[in-house]
């Protein structure tokens, strides 16, 4: 690798950041690594954490709260079979190190033996985002004015918007991650986001819209046509509602927009490929590969390898790079998100998908930024071929059951579409359905990928990770609608 390789410099930045500071070195490492491998495992590892996080908020027309945090430590793992031990320092200090060794390798005193650790080749650097702090991109009184801004522009909006609430966060995050099987890489990511909620009100009536974005970038990143298209989207949410009428109820053609309506498909047929739930058998996909789990020209990609996206990583949370992923190809299952542990288990390659929260939890298969491809169809040619249906143009919450498929979501924007056409906008539907079964009722898919703005935040088993989705509009044929009327 050259000097100016990505890798080199990230595990510089992280030995001045995670080890030189507290009088640590890899010798330091490996000999924790080495108090574990006394007792048999499988695999352990030493995950090296340091974050340093900023907020500001704004509500009522002034920035009424500010925060920041630093936090540090490591998670030490040893894994033997199907069990894994588990311990955490918010110490830096080569004591600290030895004593959570010492805690974990307990987990290999029924084994049968010690396992070889083989030295690995560093994996490739992705150099997917530059290596900066984002809190140090602008100064303080820059970041009020970015708030300031942005609430300005929406109030000038439209004189319906009547509340304006902005936050902006930015996050420096480096980890080391050093292997028994002799790896030791790391990773320098910035992490941005700007998230905006508004109120409109009309003849007594209230409703709000939201938008926001971010990535992998500074904070210069939200320029004012940036601040724009937040705002407009945000606006343009909560006025359509002003004007929605109750949603019909019942089984109808439902057309999803392009773009974060992709949350569906990261709820409802996401979940239910990663690993972890497909090897304990848990997932409705569970022992399904090579076979039809949607309709034709459905494929879906889990991809970490996106330029500043929200949801890419150069490795994931054990060390491994990420990798583009191809789940369902034209309607077939390709393949589960695999972390180390389940990868080793299933007898098959690990996918770049080891993602925790931070150095306190346990990695496991998690996806990053999960999307649709494009198919052919105009989609302009998508709606005007429904005949009575429904148009859900944005997605608020949702939720799905694992092992049923099953999945409630609901939607902030929607409209009704009669004879090829828009009409009028509807508020209160929720789509229902089985995430398989869904996803054989695609009949048409539109030409217009899009991912989101940025603003994805995944939870699992008590573990937040940041993600993104995305999908291009789809037609989808007898979805359960509810709502409030009847159709």
């Amino acid at each position: 690798m050259k000097p100016s390789d990505p890798a080199i410099n990230a595990l510089a930045t992280a030995r001045s950041v995670l080890l030189e500071p507290w009088g640590l070195s890899e010798s330091d490492a490996a000999r924790a690594l080495g108090e574990i491998f006394t007792h048999s495992v499988d695999y352990a590892d030493l995950y090296f954490q340091y974050t340093r996080s900023e907020g500001w908020s704004l509500e009522e027309g002034m920035v009424k709260t500010g925060s920041f945090s630093i936090g540090q430590g490591v998670g030490v793992r040893a894994v033997s079979g199907e069990k894994t031990a588990f311990a955490y320092s918010d110490v830096l200090s080569a004591d600290a190190l030895l004593s959570a060794a010492r805690t974990v390798r307990s987990i290999g005193r029924q084994g049968g033996g010690r396992q070889k650790a083989l030295a690995v080749p560093p994996p490739a650097a992705h150099g997917l985002y530059a290596p900066i702090d984002p809190l140090s991109t602008l100064e303080a009184p820059d970041k009020v004015a970015l708030l300031e801004r942005i609430e300005a522009m929406a109030r000038k909006a439209d004189p319906r918007i009547i509340q304006v609430m902005a936050g902006l966060g930015a996050e420096y995050d480096v980890i080391l991650v050093a292997g028994s099987d002799g790896r030791m890489v790391a990773d320098v990511r910035p992490l941005v986001r700007l998230s905006l909620t508004v109120i409109a009100e009309q003849n007594g009536r209230r409703e709000m819209g939201h938008g926001g974005g971010g990535g992998r970038v500074g904070l210069a990143y939200f320029t004012d046509a940036v601040l724009r298209s937040y705002v407009e989207r945000a606006a343009h949410e909560a006025l359509v509602n002003l004007e929605a009428r109750p949603a019909p109820a019942g089984e109808m053609t439902v057309v999803l927009g392009s773009g974060w309506p992709g949350i569906l498909l990261h709820e409802a047929v996401g979940h239910g490929l990663e690993g972890d739930f497909n090897r304990k058998g848990s997932s409705v996909f569970a022992g399904r590969i090579g076979q039809r789990v949607a309709s034709k020209g459905v494929t879906v990609i889990d991809d970490g390898t996106l330029a500043d996206r929200r949801g890419s990583l150069n490795i994931d949370d054990e060390g491994n790079p990420t990798q583009r992923n191809v789940l369902i190809e034209d309607g077939i299952l390709r393949g589960y998100m695999q972390d180390s542990t389940n990868a080793r288990l299933m007898k098959t390659s690990v996918t770049g998908n080891g993602r925790r929260e931070s150095f306190a939890h346990l990695p496991m298969p998690r996806m990053t930024n999960t999307y649709m491809l494009a198919g052919k169809e105009d989609p302009a040619a998508i709606l005007s071929s429904v005949k009575k249906g429904l148009y859900a143009a944005n997605f608020g919450g949702g939720q799905v059951d694992i092992t049923s498929g099953k999945f409630v979501f609901s939607a902030s924007e929607a409209y009704m579409i009669e004879n090829g056409k828009i009409t009028y906008p509807v508020k209160g539907a929720t789509l229902i359905g089985n995430g398989p079964d869904a996803m054989n009722r695609v009949s048409m898919i539109g030409n217009d990928l899009q991912l989101d703005s940025g603003v994805g935040t995944c939870g699992k088993e008590g573990q937040s990770v940041p993600v993104g989705v995305g999908m291009p509009t789809v037609r989808m044929d007898g979805l359960t609608v509810g709502g409030t009327a009847h159709a």
